[in-house]
């Protein structure tokens, strides 16, 4: 990507939007194009045409969707797949339309079948049934793939996808309900040290394992592949390690200093057992993470007290 080159970072304010808008500006790109919501509809058919025919954009980062945590895919099931489909259909649509150089279409891990084998590589999706509680979201990541492949193959455009893992950092959703599970911790731990609580029950049984990757790592994955790597299907991003929900519970106890006992409710649903990505294909190509759980959970906290205390 040329320095002066235009580039439409979709879903800036989100936070891996917000980790790839800062990555470009770090790297000394100056002709980026943002718009909010409130100024952009994305899921308008007519005002992402009118907005891609203005402005003519060279590079899209698509970043933007309808998320949310396992309460929220599950309660918002249609919300959540036809939102994301308009989302991505627009997009995509208009970047071809409009000549876009390259497009990146950012998935999330969830696309992968509930019982795939461990750890998760990239040929193992759509070869078997999803996670029921998630599955409009993933149908929606899914026909994104497929649809920057059919426009690659048809049109022959430079779409590629890429399919992060669970993602924290700065700009997290820390709403009780809608989080996901590592922001849920860190308020859950904060208002109990806060209120002088004694307990934090926790949902779930705690066994299942998640890996975790800060924000401003996948950003800087983002940048890396649009830079050297141009090819159908798409590529995890991960760290390639994981831990269990009890093991992240008393990490994030330990860095927010909350003193009392944990207690875990295992009527809640616990969601797939592992989701570890393979990140071989990743490493292979030369890239590898660089902040480590407990130093992106201090950061993601300093964030939290900064926004939110």
């Amino acid at each position: 990507m040329e320095k002066n080159a235009k580039i439409y970072v979709a879903g800036h304010r989100g936070m891996v939007g917000s980790a790839i808008y800062r990555k470009l500006q770090k790297e000394g790109y100056n002709n980026l194009v943002v718009k909010t919501s409130d100024e952009l509809d994305l899921r308008n058919q007519q005002a992402v045409s009118d907005f891609f025919g203005t402005e003519k954009p060279e590079y899209v980062f698509l970043a933007a969707a309808k998320v949310g945590g396992i309460v929220a895919n599950n309660t918002y099931r249609a919300d959540f797949l036809y939102e994301n489909l308009c989302i991505q259909n627009n997009v995509i649509h208009q970047a071809y339309k409009n000549g876009v150089k390259k497009l990146m279409f950012l998935g999330s891990s969830c696309i992968y079948p509930k019982l795939a084998p461990q750890p998760l590589k990239e040929e193992y999706l759509l070869t078997g049934l999803l996670e029921e509680t998630n599955e409009p979201y993933a149908i929606a990541k899914i026909a994104g793939i497929k649809m920057a492949d059919a426009y690659r193959s048809q049109y022959n455009c430079d779409f590629i996808s890429v399919m992060p893992t669970n993602l924290y950092g700065y700009n997290d959703n820390y709403h009780p309900q809608n989080s996901h599970v590592l922001p849920a911790l860190i308020r859950k731990f904060h208002e109990a040290k806060v209120s002088g609580s004694t307990e934090v029950n926790i949902w779930g049984s705690g066994t299942p394992m998640r890996e975790f990757l800060f924000a401003d790592d996948l950003a800087d994955a983002c940048y890396f592949l649009m830079q050297n790597y141009s090819d159908a299907g798409f590529m995890n991003i991960g760290t390639g390690t994981d831990l269990s929900i009890k093991d992240l519970a008393l990490l994030i106890k330990e860095i927010v200093g909350f003193e009392g006992s944990l207690t875990f409710d295992s009527t809640k649903p616990d969601g797939t057992p592992r989701k570890l990505m393979d990140v071989s294909r990743l490493h292979q190509l030369g890239w590898k993470h660089k902040i480590e759980l407990r130093e992106g959970i201090k950061l993601a906290y300093q964030d939290f007290l900064e926004k939110h205390s």
